[in-house]
């Protein structure tokens, strides 16, 4: 188990992009066109527009995921725990993550791990305030994981991990054991048919409608949201998601938006490890057919 204290990470910028901080961005397409790197394009000549150069120049330059691509922007206030499989950004005053992210391989949706003798506790090597079992005790509300003990068959301790508080929010039953645990589902579905996913989940306080539960005051959230990112061979797409945390039907084609929409309502940054090119056009707006939603 590890446990790291996040630094504070430049916003959007990465190895993979230093070529285009050395000499501008023609520099990098002639470069790239001397290395044989932009011929399969076929469509770009080193007098092309320069728009249409950068945009092939970034997908050949990311042709290999930035590491830690599932975080999002990490602030001054965020309290992070790095588990086996995931990593949580804790709010000590709400009493439920800000945040959970990871990335779900094809390989990792298979696994021997089950959900067996596993029960919701308090991470005790966590120094800060945290909520315990006896706030959920006979509050009307399930215990909800933002990262799912589904997406962790892989790891028998991993799995365990995900019950732990710090990954855990006062959900609605019908939501946990319906809707939200459908897109559970789809997520390991895209994690299998891309090789791999990124993704971020947690609340969205809004109103606070809901009040507090137990003696520790846990906030229970308005709704929640999941954001996925996969590449599908030719260039990275994202969706993301939102529920209300009640007892409706949120299908999913109808609860869809752009990550650049969800990022306005929840002020968070989602993947800023890529290239910033290449996050605006990627987050700007999802493709349903990528995501097998109807349109």
């Amino acid at each position: 188990m590890m446990r790291i204290a996040k630094p504070i990470r430049p916003t959007g910028r990465r190895a993979e992009m230093g070529l285009l901080a050395e000499t501008g961005r023609l520099a990098v397409v002639s470069r790239l066109v001397k290395a044989g790197r932009l011929a399969k394009t076929g469509r770009l000549a080193v007098t092309g527009l320069l728009a249409a150069a950068l945009f092939s120049a970034c997908e050949m330059v990311i042709a290999e995921p930035p590491q830690e691509l599932e975080l999002p922007e990490i602030v001054q206030q965020d309290n992070i725990v790095e588990y086996q499989g995931y990593v949580v950004s804790y709010n000590t005053q709400t009493l439920i993550p800000n945040w959970v992210a990871y990335e779900l391989t094809a390989d990792e949706t298979r696994g021997n791990a089950n959900r067996s003798g596993k029960e919701f506790s308090m991470d005790f090597n966590f120094k800060g305030k945290q909520a315990r079992r006896e706030d959920y005790f006979r509050s009307g509300w399930t215990r909800g994981h933002m990262a799912p003990a589904g997406d962790f068959f892989w790891s028998d301790e991993a799995m365990a991990e995900t019950f732990y508080f710090l990954n855990i929010c006062p959900q609605r039953e019908e939501l946990n054991n319906k809707d939200w645990q459908y897109l559970e589902k789809q997520v390991r579905r895209w994690a299998n048919q891309y090789g791999r996913v990124w993704v971020v989940s947690g609340p969205i306080v809004g109103d606070n409608k809901y009040g507090t539960i137990g003696p520790d005051n846990v906030v229970v959230p308005d709704a929640f949201f999941k954001v996925a990112l996969v590449h599908d061979g030719s260039r990275y797409q994202s969706v993301a998601f939102i529920m209300q945390n009640d007892a409706n039907r949120y299908y999913l084609e109808k609860c869809a938006l752009s990550v650049d929409d969800l990022e306005l309502l929840t002020g968070l940054d989602f993947y800023p490890a890529l290239p910033d090119n290449v996050e605006d056009y990627v987050e700007g707006a999802y493709d349903p057919a990528v995501w097998g939603l109807r349109h």
